[in-house]
């Protein structure tokens, strides 16, 4: 599990990808200072896990589909990442809990300057915004963000310069692709919400309640 909150910006050093198996190379210093194989590094939100590291660098081997329905498939050498650990047991709870399993992906629609802050919209498909809510929670490309906005076809961020000048968000533009990742907790509420489906029925009724006191 994530919080959104981004440890650092690292940089793709290799991207290598083939019919049967493709993996990531990334540069990068805080995610390492006590990496082990198998840790989970989330990198622009999606969780991926440490198969090699060295000095400075760590790989993770990516599925062609995760490459394919996210925007790592856009990363290539020099490209900047977002970085972060999976939480600590004891670890401070700054952002929102994050998956690292993206929900789909959105497109920069609009970015715009607001006094300090800077506010991006990204429009995405019905079935992400139905989990949208303003004031809600949304990770973008895996930063936790706070929703200002949301229309029918889009939603909007506000962004301070901290989240900027610690992010890749400074350097997106219009047309760019970003991972989304729903709060998960509006789709678990959703899911236990629906009736059960395939299961006898209990035989407990109104007529009974009513019969027997209730």
């Amino acid at each position: 599990m994530f919080t959104g909150i981004i440890e650092e910006v690292g940089t793709v050093k290799t991207v290598k990808r083939s019919s049967n198996s493709s993996f990531i190379e990334i540069q990068a210093e805080k995610v390492l200072e006590d990496v082990s194989i198998g840790d989970s590094i989330a990198v622009n939100g999606v969780c991926l896990t440490v198969t090699h590291f060295s000095s400075g660098v760590f790989q993770a081997d990516v599925m062609n589909e995760t490459l394919s329905r996210s925007s790592l498939g856009s990363l290539a050498s020099g490209s900047p990442v977002n970085l972060e650990r999976a939480m600590a047991a004891n670890g401070r709870f700054g952002g929102h809990i994050v998956s690292g399993h993206i929900d789909g992906t959105g497109i920069v629609t609009d970015v715009r300057n607001d006094g300090i802050a800077v506010w991006y919209t990204i429009s995405a498909i019905p079935g992400i915004l139905r989990y949208i809510v303003e004031k809600g929670s949304i990770a973008i490309d895996g930063i936790s963000l706070t929703v200002a906005k949301v229309t029918d076809t889009s939603f909007s961020v506000s962004i301070i310069p901290h989240t900027a000048s610690q992010t890749t968000l400074a350097t997106k533009k219009k047309g760019d692709t970003v991972n989304l990742e729903n709060d998960i907790i509006g789709k678990y509420v959703e899911k236990l919400m629906k009736p059960a489906e395939n299961t006898e029925k209990s035989g407990i009724t109104m007529e009974f309640l009513t019969k027997n006191g209730f």
